[in-house]
């Protein structure tokens, strides 16, 4: 030991000089023992790497097993891809199934979200990914988020890459339990009947191991965070001949995308189910629910109407095409109201037609809507919402019937999955619309507004659906205008 470390221990200590000797002697034997320690620790964490690497497989199979239950458990695939961005979303995916598998998964790291700010967060906590459709396979051009996985819009904290390995039973229990955990966060934060959904918090700061405390945002900051992701396509074109003149026959269609989320699409189609029991049940009116004996294909399509008793064609009774004078049916539940707040709000319709009525038709394989155009006891413009799974609306002004369930047109407009079309102009008035059979079960939820001189005997004006305002849009980012 240096002469200046004997010293400053003979000051530290207040030692006789005949003392130094046997505190330097003491020193010495107490680094000789932090040695002999970390050389056994050494030795200790060796074995433990040998005994881990010689697991035998019967036990790893086990382990790959239940992360493959996982991967499959009701509502788990749903709830981790609602509310991320494409991308983080197949990311997700393809490391839920290389859990199973056991695949090693540090070839994606150092991959970002193409949407990633400065911090490596995904910034597109809003965006809709249906949960319910098998995701693309992730393909080589495709970025990746390493860094969260958001719920709601929150940023919350992982397990990464860094710390996961995929040949580790500790690991693979590590992530179990975290899908466990999220699974049982997920149930016990109930979507509230609110307008304006709740939960979405502000991202925060995530480092690794680190989460710093989210701020909750107010009712206005989630509007706005949420209305930054609307997209809007209005450039429809189909010129026809109609009385000489060429017009453009899809003139003022809309379609609108991002208003609303995976979790209120499903709380819809929910709703929409248990109106359908009731039905079956005989608990609701005799005209708000109907389901035609399906005699041919495209004909049968059930459908619940709420607010007015539509008549497609003359019935029985003789009554004509139009809205029944002296029909009543069920009035709008408190869901639809909201959905219709929701629709004026963020300007996908005007606060002067603001819809009073809806008709719900739940379509089963190979169902249909011949070409028709909407009765005008029904002011324009109007909307149908699209849930379940997506299909293809057709317009034009001579709309042709190749047998059942097969129409041809000039225009074929893909309806997303909780898309909104609305229909105003040359596309409601001039061309006819209609729904070829579908390929699989769908849902479509029609809002439309009574001409004040066509409502039913009885009718009362829902005063909730009175002076929504409309919200204020934000302006739009660079490189995200609507279509």
């Amino acid at each position: 030991m240096e002469t200046t470390t004997t010293t400053a221990s003979f000051k530290r200590h207040n030692l006789a000089p005949q003392e130094v000797v046997v505190v330097v002697e003491e020193e010495q034997e107490e680094q000789e023992d932090e040695v002999e320690e970390e050389e056994e620790e050494t030795a200790d964490a060796e074995v433990a790497v040998m005994e881990h690497n010689n697991n035998d497989e019967e036990e790893e199979e086990a382990v790959q097993k239940a992360a493959a239950l996982l991967l499959r458990a009701s509502g788990v695939s749903e709830f981790l891809f609602t509310e991320l961005c494409s991308s983080c979303a197949s990311l997700v995916q393809l490391r839920l199934r290389d859990l199973a598998s056991g695949t090693n998964l540090q070839f994606l790291k150092g991959k970002n979200c193409e949407h990633s700010d400065e911090n490596g967060l995904c910034t597109t906590g809003n965006s809709v990914v249906n949960g319910n459709k098998e995701l693309h396979s992730l393909n080589n051009n495709t970025a990746a988020s390493k860094t969260h996985v958001g719920v709601n819009g929150a940023h919350v904290q992982r397990i990464t890459l860094e710390n996961y390995n995929p040949t580790d039973k500790h690991g693979k229990s590590a992530v179990a339990n975290r899908i466990s955990e999220l699974t049982a966060r997920n149930a016990a934060q109930a979507v509230s009947e609110s307008d304006v959904p709740q939960g979405s918090e502000d991202s925060g700061s995530v480092e690794e191991g680190v989460t710093t405390p989210s701020r909750q945002l107010s009712v206005a900051e989630r509007e706005q965070r949420r209305l930054l992701g609307l997209k809007v396509r209005k450039d429809f074109m189909c010129m026809e001949r109609v009385d000489g003149k060429l017009l453009n026959v899809v003139e003022g269609l809309e379609l609108h995308m991002g208003v609303f989320s995976a979790a209120e699409q499903t709380r819809l189609v929910n709703m929409v189910y248990d109106f359908q029991t009731k039905g079956r049940q005989q608990q609701l009116r005799e005209r708000t629910y109907s389901e035609p004996r399906k005699w041919m294909r495209g004909k049968g399509r059930i459908t619940i109407q709420f607010g007015c008793c539509y008549n497609y064609a003359t019935d029985k009774y003789g009554n004509p095409p139009g809205i029944l004078h002296e029909e009543a049916v069920d009035p709008l539940p408190q869901l639809l109201r909201n959905t219709i707040k929701r629709l004026v709000r963020w300007h996908v319709l005007p606060t002067t037609c603001v819809p009073d009525s809806c008709i719900i038709n739940i379509y089963d394989e190979g169902d249909c809507i011949p070409p028709h155009i909407d009765h005008h006891d029904f002011v324009r413009p109007f909307c149908t919402l699209s849930l379940l799974s997506e299909c293809c609306i057709l317009f034009g002004g001579n709309l042709k019937i190749i047998g059942p369930g097969l129409f041809d047109g000039h225009v074929s407009i893909p309806l997303p999955v909780g898309s909104v079309l609305v229909l105003k102009g040359n596309g409601a008035d001039v061309a006819k619309h209609a729904v070829p059979a579908v390929p699989t079960r769908r849902i479509s939820i029609t809002f439309r507004k009574m001409d004040p001189l066509k409502v039913p005997l009885g009718f009362v004006e829902d005063k909730e659906l009175q002076g929504v305002c409309p919200a204020v849009l934000p302006s739009p980012q660079p490189g995200k205008e609507n279509c």
